[in-house]
């Protein structure tokens, strides 16, 4: 057997190159690690000035025709992500929503925390939830917002099995919160909202019909048109940026 000397220099030398293999590995292993994290579309890239508005209905119906008729009044469409325990309460509400001409989107049946469930317990929410709303407005929803914006990869890729699409928002106007006012939910949707971008309201936050108004004049003026969030997003050939952009993918 053979023994090899080495030097001081020499040690010091394969100790700083070991190093740096551990090091290069532990970085692949992380971007590997965070490239893999599914993530539903929190906003489209794009270059048109196209934006989407979505109202969360869950609890109350207080305003729901107030905000029917300040959309009209300034001809947006909007799309409501609702629960199905809110569609067996107000299924007059969903119908005037959908006859007003905006869309109804799958927001569970019943608000749970989707992390917590069974990849056939999400599956049944959503798919309950989406009969629901077919039976009324005889569309069945291509899209899904997780209750309290909660989703790992499980809840991902049961949205996609059943061939729809995860949507988040990058616009929060956080109108739930006790200390918000019309103003300060006008004013941080106006500030925050960009080419493609998606809105998160709610129908019976205290101060929304206030605040609406404003917003969908002011983004109007600014050369802001409104879609649906089906229409914003792309279908196919896409990709999602760690942020939830979507992208694009030019062939």
């Amino acid at each position: 057997m053979r023994f090899i000397l080495l030097t001081k220099k020499q040690v010091l030398g394969l100790t700083a190159v070991m190093i740096a293999i551990i090091i290069t590995t532990a970085v692949s292993l992380t971007v590997f690690a965070s490239s893999s994290k599914l993530l539903p579309i929190y906003n489209v890239s794009t270059e048109s000035k196209k934006i989407a508005i979505s109202f969360d209905a869950a609890w109350g119906n207080d305003d729901t025709q107030t905000l029917i008729d300040t959309l009209a009044e300034y001809g947006v469409v909007a799309t409501f992500f609702v629960v199905g325990d809110w569609v067996d309460k107000y299924p007059e509400s969903v119908k005037q929503l959908s006859d007003a001409g905006h869309q109804i989107q799958n927001h569970s049946d019943s608000h749970p925390h989707m992390t917590n469930l069974s990849t056939n317990e999400m599956i049944t929410e959503l798919k309950n939830c989406n009969e629901k709303i077919a039976k009324i407005t005889g569309k069945t929803p291509t899209l899904h917002r997780c209750p309290y914006g909660d989703y790992n990869n499980n809840v991902i890729e049961a949205i996609q099995s059943i061939g729809m699409y995860a949507i988040q928002w990058d616009v929060d106007s956080l109108d739930w919160k006790e200390n918000a006012t019309a103003e300060s939910i006008a004013n941080r949707v106006i500030s925050k909202t960009k080419n493609g971008s998606i809105i998160l309201m709610h129908n019976d936050a205290d101060h929304t019909p206030e605040a609406l108004p404003t917003i969908l004049k002011t983004l109007k003026e600014q050369g802001y048109e409104f879609v649906f969030i089906e229409d914003l997003i792309y279908k196919e050939n896409y990709e999602i940026l760690h942020d939830g952009t979507q992208c694009k993918i030019e062939n």
